[in-house]
């Protein structure tokens, strides 16, 4: 098993005894069930269904005051804190930026020895693993205790973008970004049964009229392209390159710009490397749903 700290992620705490109906009413996952050891992915939004941040939500027991812990990009949890207070008007809620004291360790390939307190699974895709919420200084010593070999944050970086799992700020843009674009929908991060959340009208829309024609899709790259490059087919611009590692890569695409090029026997490029969907299955056109 391996484990890495993660220097971009931070921890924001909300707390208090409206926290729960608080952060459910704002996000767009169901907060209802998340107890300590168990997590959810979840995002905030701008009312034109942008993603203003993403973040893995989980509750910390009695025993670290309770409240519920978001593992979320470290850029972003000072302006995440001062936006989730804006929103709690009268509510009995307290949000903290804990990032000087916690950090994030993920653990992959394997199972951990024992699950210590704030560890969880993560939700969006089995095979990322485990995170656990630690300080840095602890971080070595609780990967021994997890069974795991402290690697460096590049291992896991790479292992991410192999799962197919984009990160804000390298695979798309905060606040231009809709959740459908980076797979959200297909990360556990949005339930589509529960209330009224902010942004959650577009989002609907967009799941039921089969309108999402970007995706974040994984790539086979032949190097290192450029993060940020234009992705061209048969000369025209199909999408725009992600991160990259190992020989595997992450893309927003317009699925069908893309599988016209493919059908036409084009070859796709990013900075003048070649790069081509890891699975064709991944650009298929979204399927139309009932109607709203």
């Amino acid at each position: 098993m391996k484990a890495a700290f993660l220097p971009d992620r931070g921890v924001v705490k909300v707390s208090g005894d409206d926290a729960r109906h608080f952060l459910n009413n704002l996000v767009t996952s169901e907060l209802a069930d998340v107890q300590p050891g168990t997590a959810r992915f979840a995002a905030l939004l701008t009312p034109q269904g942008k993603i203003v941040a993403d973040f893995l939500v989980t509750e910390a027991p009695a025993g670290h005051g309770g409240g519920f812990l978001l593992d979320c990009p470290k850029p972003l949890a000072a302006a995440l804190a001062t936006k989730l207070g804006f929103y709690k008007l009268r509510a009995k809620v307290t949000v903290d930026n804990l990032t000087d004291q916690l950090g994030v360790l993920a653990a992959w390939d394997g199972r951990p020895s024992m699950m210590p307190d704030l560890a969880f699974a993560d939700p969006r895709n089995s095979e990322l693993g485990y995170r656990v919420l630690v300080p840095q200084e602890l971080a070595s010593k609780l990967a021994g205790v997890l069974g795991a070999d402290l690697a460096d944050a590049a291992a896991y970086e790479a292992h991410r973008i192999a799962c197919g799992v984009p990160a804000g700020g390298l695979d798309f843009a905060y606040g231009d970004a809709f959740p459908h674009e980076t797979n959200m929908d297909r990360l556990h991060g949005v339930n589509f049964d529960k209330g009224c959340y902010i942004g959650q009208e577009v989002v609907s829309r967009m799941q039921h009229r089969g309108t999402a024609r970007t995706r974040t899709i994984r790539l086979a790259v032949d190097g290192l392209p450029p993060t940020g490059s234009e992705i061209v087919a048969d000369g025209k611009t199909v999408g725009t390159m992600g991160s990259s590692a190992a020989g595997r890569g992450l893309a927003l695409l317009r699925l069908d710009k893309v599988a016209d090029a493919i059908a036409k026997g084009a070859s796709l490029s990013a900075g003048g490397i070649t790069v081509s969907p890891v699975d064709p299955a991944d650009i298929r056109l979204p399927e139309k749903h009932t109607a709203l």
